[in-house]
């Protein structure tokens, strides 16, 4: 069985291709969006990326895989964007995967921008980059 790689999930997300998302989860697999309250089936995950306006892009930031290959968490951090509106969002993803494949996922969203006019009259802080 094939190794489970973050690029390709991300490039099949954001590609849409129904088949090539599917073939990352397990059937029975639940996506959790916490900062909105959902779960999320398989089928209905590919509905609501696939649905999402505009055409994004993905640059992972960050990943770490603990486990073996039978039972793995693999935690990450993505930034996800719109060339076309300039939104930009960064994600950090809790993948569980059994056998190469993901049985559920734990997501929190994040949208980006400037800190708040109270933090900025601290005077303190600096920007990451």
């Amino acid at each position: 069985m094939k190794r489970f790689s973050l690029p390709e999930y991300w490039s099949a997300l954001l590609s849409g291709d129904e088949t090539a998302i599917a073939s990352f989860f397990l059937p029975d697999a639940r996506i959790f969006w916490h900062n909105t309250n959902e779960c999320f089936t398989v089928a209905e995950f590919i509905r609501v990326n696939k649905e999402y306006p505009d055409i994004w892009k993905a640059d992972i930031q960050y990943e770490l895989s603990i486990g073996e290959f039978s039972d793995e968490l693999l935690v990450c951090a993505v930034r996800v964007y719109s060339e076309e509106t300039g939104a930009s969002f960064h994600c950090c993803s809790a993948l569980r995967l059994r056998e190469g494949l993901i049985s559920s996922i734990d997501e929190y969203w994040g949208e980006d921008g400037r800190p708040p006019e109270w933090r900025l009259a601290m005077g303190i802080g600096r920007p990451i980059v």
